[in-house]
This record gives structure tokens, C-alpha cells and sequence, in this order.
């Protein structure tokens, strides 16, 4: 029997890799699992440092990384782009790559092609996809060929215009239902965890009763497993739509503007750069070159 994984100190320095066991210890252990959603190397670095467990490079990169109007645009070699960058500045995090909108829903052929690109050419150690029932078929398929999958149900981005846009999901006993249903579903396909996005928290609770592995919430409550934010929301990157269950930790865009505001007008007033800033030059090295551009200069000038 192998032994049970033990609790991994915060220090990344001496962490081991994450591994779908230690996911699955965890849930067991009722230890939080802490995931966020990054898009390349210096945030990966940040949350390599912060010692955080699951790693996601979503298609929301279309929208915060990438300036579409939703996620549906982004292409598989955009994400792999991000993918690739994103593994560079992590090594013990477990990272996950969304697979976008059309790059698997066709045939369980080309869903098992598309999560082998991410895991052969990205390095990711397993694959997002969204939905419930509908997407059952596609995890098995891939979990079969040996790719590690992560589920998402609930509000799901890529198809929020059937859903009636960004809104809550299962606020209804028929809705709930569906999403339980959805879930069960996903899980029975042998996913290794499941993201819950945007459903009541009560909901998420009974729903939770039914789960028997890592569960992630972003906007379900605090009866799951773990939770989720996108890194660019959660430290205020950028000013646009913030939905109700993200928490702004830091204000990065505030700091930045101030920062490149300040340079603009010290650029503008010739203050920087300033001579702390400026490389010198032996004065008789100076004195030699002149003497040399003195009638080069004169010579083209005629």
C-alpha cells in the first residue's frame, strides 16, 4: 500500500511536483486546494512563490490577455502560446490547459488530438473542458487515452449565450437538478476534479453530497474542495466586469497606471532619465573618438 501524501510546506524551494494523488489526498484530508487561473511566465512565477496547488491557463485569456469579447474567438495555438509560457515559470504546480471553444466537441477524435497538443507540445499535466452530460463522452475518451481531465459545470463561458448569458446557474429546482445531473455525469466519466462556476452556495452544498472528488468553486460557495479565481481579477489588473464572487486582493492596475504616469511626466519635463541612469565613458576614450567622427563628418557633410 502506498503511502498517504503528506502535507507540502509553502516554501517552493523545497515543494515536490504536484500530482493528481496529492489532489485527491487533499480533498480527503479536507485541506483546501488553491487554484488560480494565470497566462504566462511572470504570473506563473508569482503563483509558483506563493505556493499555490492547481494552476488553470483558461480560455479567459481571450478577454483579459487577448482583448476578444468572450471566449469563444480564442484559438488552440493562441492558448498553447500561453500554455508554453505558463509552464516555464512553474515547477510544482499541477497545470492545466482550458481546451477552447470547437477543439473538441466534434468527435472523440479530435477532443484526444487537441489534449495531446496541450500535454506533448505545452507540457500541461492534464486538460480542461466544460459541461456536464453533453461533454461525458469526450472526458472518457480522453481520460482512456491517458490524459488527465478536469470538468466544469455550472455556468460555463463558452456556452453562456445558451444559458442565458453570465449569469447563476440551478436557481431553480429544475436547474439545480440539471446541474446535479451534469455533475454526476462528468464524474462517472472519471474526471480527477470538477470546477462549480456561478450557483448558489446551497446548491453547490447539496450537490457537494454527491462528489467524491476535488471539487473547485468560483462563485459556489464555501461547501467545496477549493476555490478559484482568475489571477488578473483577483489582483485587479484590469477595470473590466468584475462578477460577484470575485474579491479584489490587490489593486495592480491602480499601481501601474501611477507608475506609468509618473514616467510620462518625467519624461515630458526631461527628468529621467536622470545621470544615475546614464553608462560613462573614459574621457580620453571620448577624446579619441572624437577626433576620429571630426573629419569623417566633415567629409560627408561636403
Amino acid at each position: 500500500m502506498s503511502a498517504t501524501p503528506q502535507p507540502r510546506p509553502v516554501d517552493s524551494g523545497s515543494r515536490r511536483p504536484v500530482t493528481l494523488p496529492d489532489i485527491a489526498a487533499m480533498r480527503e484530508r479536507k485541506e483546501p486546494i488553491v487554484m488560480v487561473t494565470a497566462y504566462d511566465f511572470p504570473t506563473a512565477q508569482v503563483a509558483e512563490s506563493a505556493g499555490v496547488d492547481i494552476v488553470l491557463v483558461g480560455d479567459s485569456a481571450a478577454m483579459t490577455v487577448l482583448g476578444y469579447e468572450s471566449t469563444v474567438p480564442v484559438t488552440v495555438d493562441e492558448l498553447l502560446v500561453l500554455c508554453k509560457a505558463t509552464r516555464r515559470g512553474l515547477r510544482t504546480p499541477l497545470l492545466i490547459g482550458d481546451l477552447p471553444f470547437g477543439s473538441y466537441e466534434r468527435s472523440n477524435d479530435q477532443a484526444i488530438e487537441t489534449a495531446m497538443r496541450f500535454v506533448k507540445e505545452a507540457g500541461c499535466d492534464g486538460v480542461k473542458i466544460e459541461g456536464g452530460e453533453r461533454s461525458a463522452e469526450r472526458a472518457r475518451a480522453m481520460i482512456a487515452a491517458g490524459i488527465p481531465v478536469m470538468g466544469h459545470v455550472g455556468l460555463t463561458p463558452q456556452t453562456a449565450t445558451a444559458l442565458g448569458g453570465f449569469r447563476a446557474q440551478g436557481r431553480t429546482a429544475g436547474a439545480a437538478r440539471r446541474l446535479l445531473e451534469d455533475a454526476l455525469a462528468i464524474q462517472a466519466a472519471g474526471c480527477f476534479s470538477i470546477v462549480f462556476e456561478a450557483m448558489p452556495a446551497a446548491v453547490a452544498a447539496l450537490v457537494m453530497e454527491h462528489m467524491h472528488v476535488a471539487i473547485i468553486g468560483i462563485g459556489a460557495g464555501r461547501s467545496t474542495d477549493g476555490q478559484v479565481l482568475v489571477l488578473n481579477d483577483l489582483l485587479g489588473i484590469h477595470s473590466a466586469f468584475q462578477p460577484k464572487f470575485v474579491k479584489r486582493f490587490a489593486d495592480v492596475r491602480g499601481e501601474m497606471l501611477k507608475g506609468v504616469n509618473a514616467f510620462t511626466e518625467e519624461v515630458r519635463a526631461r527628468a529621467f532619465p536622470g545621470p544615475e541612469h546614464e553608462y560613462g565613458v573614459d574621457q580620453e576614450e571620448l577624446k579619441r573618438f572624437r577626433e576620429w567622427t571630426s573629419p569623417l563628418v566633415s567629409r560627408l557633410s561636403q
